[in-house]
């Protein structure tokens, strides 16, 4: 969320910023809202100052002057009307400030749409072979590893099931991600899969996109499109010790999404579908660390694909492709050799102090001194189902088999896909 500060010093500065994004804001109607709600908290300052001395007074008095009185039972009803008044500005000012997203840092590239992202690195050289390489609903279904008709019929469309060495794929990517992750640092969490309506607010996806997630109102809990989503809250409402910082999470959820796309649009296959696996990374930083934090962040996802000898591109996303929290990310995408399209299996970003206000995150300076907001950062590491689309396209052979990646193997226990 953005500090109502920010926006009564820099009104200007954030509507110009926000214009940069493809938002419009409610510039007028905040400090409208704002001047208000700070006349009334200032009346009703004056009016406690006016009781507590006429109390001093009444308290070294014998006398009770009975219109001292009715004044005083007066002052103590505006009170109360002053502050539900103030209860209620409060509420319709948060209101307006949920709906906008985060500013864009200063070395965000300007820009509409993707056109306008970067491509700031590549790594390795697209696969080659001596035969017309297959897409991966193709490889998927005549291995027997992907079944999309069972799917469909289990859950409806954009639904699949993953078979034998298809699921064991699935499982040996999120362990391996897991470990390698921890190796670096991280600690592991194991998380719900269902939230608060609180924590969807923190991260974010509330109010914006409520459209886009699963929600059963009955207990009023919302299926978690990403890690993301809980690890934003885990530390809510907590002032942080600045030694104790940086913070690093990474953890394994099942991620649910309404899709709507339009029709035809990435509906073939698993590239885009309602339920998926993800491997999150996560970091509560020092605010002055953050920059650096979100290099070392995007080095961690970048290293994954290494690792699995994945051809892949590193995107600088412009001001009108950041995500609603987001104030500066990179798009790690893999080379979908079947079917010859980029497929990003990471976004990592700097959400400042966006998330943390929303959430109430906060750290203590070292020497003391008031708390601060944190940053947080976010990066997957790595989504599936792309990155299977990815291994499956890339890895293939004449017969129609897959090789499977050396770093997989121990998990896998296995070196050749045959079969499900």
């Amino acid at each position: 969320m953005l500090s109502i500060e920010l926006i009564r010093q820099q009104p200007d500065m954030v509507l110009q910023a926000l214009r940069d994004r493809g938002e419009e804001a409610p510039m007028g109607r905040l400090l409208e809202l704002d001047e208000q709600r700070r006349q009334l908290i200032h009346e009703g300052d004056e009016l406690r100052g006016r009781r507590n001395s006429v109390s001093r007074e009444l308290g070294r008095s014998s006398e009770r002057p009975p219109e001292l009185i009715e004044e005083m039972r007066q002052v103590g009803d505006r009170i109360r009307d002053l502050e539900q008044m103030v209860k209620d500005l409060e509420g319709s000012l948060e209101e307006q400030l949920l709906a906008l997203p985060n500013l864009a840092l200063p070395d965000v590239p300007l820009g509409a749409g993707e056109e306008d992202n970067i491509v700031i690195s590549t790594w390795g050289e697209p696969p080659s072979f001596d035969f017309e390489p297959a897409a991966h609903w193709d490889l998927g279904e005549n291995l027997g590893i992907i079944d999309f008709q069972r799917g469909v019929k289990l859950s409806g469309s954009r639904f699949f099931t993953l078979n034998g060495a298809g699921a064991r794929l699935e499982r040996a990517l999120i362990s391996w991600m897991l470990d390698v992750h921890t190796e670096r640092g991280y600690r592991e969490m194991h998380l719900p899969a269902l939230v608060k309506q609180s924590t969807m607010l923190a991260s974010g996806n509330l109010p914006k996109f409520g459209d886009n997630l699963y929600h059963d109102e009955e207990d009023d809990l919302w299926l978690v499109p990403t890690a993301e989503v809980p690890l934003t809250s885990l530390h809510a409402d907590e002032v942080l010790p600045y030694e104790s910082l940086p913070l690093y999470y990474a953890a394994y959820t099942p991620c649910f999404r309404r899709e709507k796309a339009a029709a035809g649009r990435d509906t073939r296959g698993i590239k885009r579908v309602h339920q998926f696996d993800k491997v999150e990374m996560y970091k509560f930083v020092a605010p002055e660390r953050s920059n650096d934090e979100l290099e070392s962040l995007r080095e961690d996802a970048e290293n994954l694909c290494r690792q699995l000898g994945l051809h892949y591109r590193v995107l600088q996303l412009c001001t009108g492709e950041l995500g609603f929290a987001s104030a500066k990310s990179y798009d790690i995408e893999l080379w979908g050799a079947g079917s010859q399209e980029w497929l990003e299996v990471s976004s990592c970003s700097n959400c400042v102090d966006f998330q943390a206000r929303r959430a109430n995150v906060r750290c203590r300076p070292e020497g003391g001194g008031r708390p601060i907001f944190a940053h947080t950062l976010n990066g997957s590491g790595l989504a599936l189902p792309r990155l299977i689309i990815a291994i499956l396209e890339s890895y293939q052979q004449g017969d129609g088999s897959i090789s499977v990646p050396e770093v997989l193997r121990p998990y896998m226990r296995m070196d050749v896909i045959t079969g499900g």
